[in-house]
């Protein structure tokens, strides 16, 4: 008896191993899957709040509508080490800061989108643009 439970102790942690290894790659999602290549979506508001973080970074904009409502909106960028890659830092952008960023837009209709440029208000690029292909 206490062979098999030293066994099954030894195969616990086999799997658990395994599972935790696994959980990194389940956490990463495809382009595909949650955004649309074929729409393009543009909006202008102030930084709520940016994450220079792995696997993504996030950028969350308060932006008001025609309406004089304010809406939330989520912008998943690149991962920090290919923002740097295009001029980015993670100083880039300053909670209330007035920005324009533009990408493609949550499959889901969601107030989300990938980033695939920014701007600052008097109309000066945040590093380099990306392109769909990248996203992939």
């Amino acid at each position: 008896m206490q062979r098999n439970q030293g066994r099954l102790v030894y195969l616990g942690m086999i799997l658990g191993l395994v599972m935790g290894l696994a959980l990194p790659v389940a956490a990463h999602h495809s382009f595909a899957v949650f955004f649309d290549d074929s729409k393009q979506v543009k909006v202008t508001g102030a930084v709520q709040e940016f994450q220079f973080r792995n696997p993504h970074g996030i950028i969350r904009l308060a932006v008001t509508d025609a309406a004089g409502a304010q809406l939330n909106w989520k912008a998943e960028t690149n991962s920090p080490s290919i923002l740097e890659r295009r001029g980015w830092s993670s100083g880039s952008l300053k909670v209330g800061e007035i920005i324009t960023i533009e990408g493609w837009p949550a499959r889901d209709g969601s107030r989300y989108l990938r980033l695939r440029s920014a701007q600052r208000a008097d109309g000066t690029p945040i590093g380099v643009p990306t392109v769909a292909v990248d996203q992939k």
